[in-house]
């Protein structure tokens, strides 16, 4: 009696694994798959949902970004809850093969659920477009305007005035012009008469 319960028992173990091993494979919340377009387009897939399933893709393509929104029940095709992974494969790959991965895509299809019904397809429900880069680009612009506004203050303030050099020319020539008068009055003049003489030989020489 012991080893028939014993033998039940063994049984029981038994089917149970088995009933988990033959539970369909179920796809965690965020996995992302990473790809690029027909025109190189860097692109990000991210799936989520159980019943039913949304994925978004967004890419990045020469200063600009975009995106689209697909959802759809998948679960129910079979091939897709044995191997959802395979699923989003092959329709990375197709993506692949497009200049734009977001345009002409308008429904998902994959070859593992050809015969599934129609609710079980992906379908675009959302789609935009965003330029990349917006705000460093105004403060790129900002910086670039500041920087041509400190030039031109440098410019202004930083050039040397004429007039203050020719005035304080003049003022030089006239104090040599003034020494060399008064040496010549005191060579040729009267020691009384030294500030006449400087004077009249100043205004001859200019």
């Amino acid at each position: 009696m012991k080893n028939f319960a014993l033998l039940l028992l063994v049984l029981s173990c038994g089917m149970g694994g088995l009933g988990q091993k033959l539970k369909p494979k179920k796809r965690s919340d965020g996995e992302e798959i990473n790809f690029r377009t027909k025109t190189k387009d860097v692109c990000t897939m991210n799936m989520s949902g159980d019943e039913e399933m949304k994925l978004r893709i967004e890419c990045r393509s020469q200063g600009m970004s975009y995106w689209c929104e697909f959802a759809g029940k998948p679960s129910i095709c079979r091939a897709f809850r044995n191997n959802p992974k395979i699923y989003w494969n092959q329709i990375a790959v197709e993506l692949r093969k497009l200049p734009h991965a977001c345009e002409s895509t308008q429904v998902l299809k994959t070859t593992m659920c050809q015969k599934a019904p129609a609710e079980a397809l992906m379908k675009q429900i959302a789609a935009g477009v965003e330029p990349e880069d917006l705000e460093n680009q105004h403060e790129s612009d900002q910086k670039t305007s500041m920087r041509g506004a400190g030039r031109s203050s440098v410019n202004k303030i930083g050039k040397p005035p004429i007039l203050p050099l020719i005035k304080s020319t003049q003022h030089g020539q006239g104090s040599e012009n003034e020494m060399e008068a008064m040496k010549l009055a005191q060579e040729h003049c009267w020691e009384p008469l030294h500030g006449v003489c400087s004077y009249i030989i100043g205004i001859f020489r200019g």
